[in-house]
């Protein structure tokens, strides 16, 4: 139920304390840092607002009626428990500032937060971090379901109730092993060759995937369907089939030779990475800082 209005502003209830502890309205008004006048004014709506006289005024000052100090000692026990209430918040903030959850795509997880992180404990060295590596829709739902303070995503759009930054973008590669024919194509493949061909990909929910799908306008064949960019680049340097990554996932192996790039000239492959929060909510913390970073990066 609300509190009664003789009772709710306890800001005045602590100044007639301090004015009991400090001995002068003076004193009590430079303890909360504001002018006599004000305090002055405040005790005087007090005293309107409780019918009762708490204050003897006199030239040489003011002092608290026997009314004004039994008033004070009741109102302590209410002043000091907001303090701990108080107390209490801010160590709640302080432990969730601590700690923090991040969900994130497989590429995203892998390839660029190591380094974010790395950054972001240089900044906060007592924060500990737990990464979820997910696939795009696993982690929309962990941001949504406070699972996870902040995630970031590789799919074409942003996931209905978060709010999005971009971080970043990349783009999806064609890969097939160094004897494939395709590996011989100079001119590369077309849109319609790819969405005919049985592709080792990711599976269904992952950014890969939706990226793929939207580029294509249309869900392409697949051979097997894979739930981490590791095991689909074993599997197309194995066999004979293509696969679908990120660029940043491939780098040494077509270094080493074990992988070859296809182009794709007619398959718009491109794709934003993207921060994801609740809609609405005010970043903090280290959520924020790690925002932040990548952002920056």
């Amino acid at each position: 139920m609300p509190l009664p209005p003789t009772v709710a502003d306890l800001t005045s209830f602590d100044l007639l304390l301090s004015v009991a502890r400090l001995g002068s309205v003076g004193r009590a008004a430079a303890a909360h840092g504001i002018s006599q006048p004000a305090a002055s004014a405040r005790l005087r709506q007090l005293e309107r607002r409780l019918a009762l006289t708490l204050l003897d005024r006199s030239p040489r000052g003011s002092t608290l009626t026997e009314t004004g100090a039994l008033v004070a000692d009741w109102a302590r026990a209410a002043v000091e428990a907001a303090d701990a209430l108080n107390a209490g918040i801010a160590a709640l903030r302080a432990s969730r500032h601590s700690r923090l959850t991040v969900a994130a795509s497989q590429t995203v997880a892998e390839y660029l937060l190591p380094a974010w992180l790395v950054a972001l404990h240089t900044g906060s060295p007592g924060l500990s971090v737990t990464l979820r590596a997910l696939n795009s829709t696993d982690v929309a739902e962990r941001v949504l379901s406070g699972e996870a303070d902040l995630g970031f995503v590789e799919g074409p759009s942003v996931p209905p109730g978060l709010d999005a930054a971009v971080v970043g973008a990349d783009r999806l590669t064609v890969i097939v092993a160094p004897g494939h024919p395709w590996s011989r194509r100079r001119r590369g493949v077309t849109a319609a060759e790819l969405a005919a061909t049985p592709l080792v990909s990711r599976e269904a929910g992952s950014g890969t995937r939706g990226a793929l799908e939207a580029a294509l306008g249309s869900t392409p064949a697949s051979l097997l369907d894979l739930s981490s960019t590791t095991a689909i680049k074993h599997a197309v340097a194995a066999g004979n089939a293509p696969g679908v990554v990120s660029s940043l996932a491939i780098v040494a192996e077509l270094a080493a030779g074990t992988l070859v790039a296809v182009a794709t000239p007619d398959v718009p492959l491109q794709r934003r990475l993207h921060a994801v929060w609740p809609a609405g909510a005010q970043l903090a913390g280290p959520v924020r800082d790690l925002l932040s970073i990548a952002r920056r990066r």
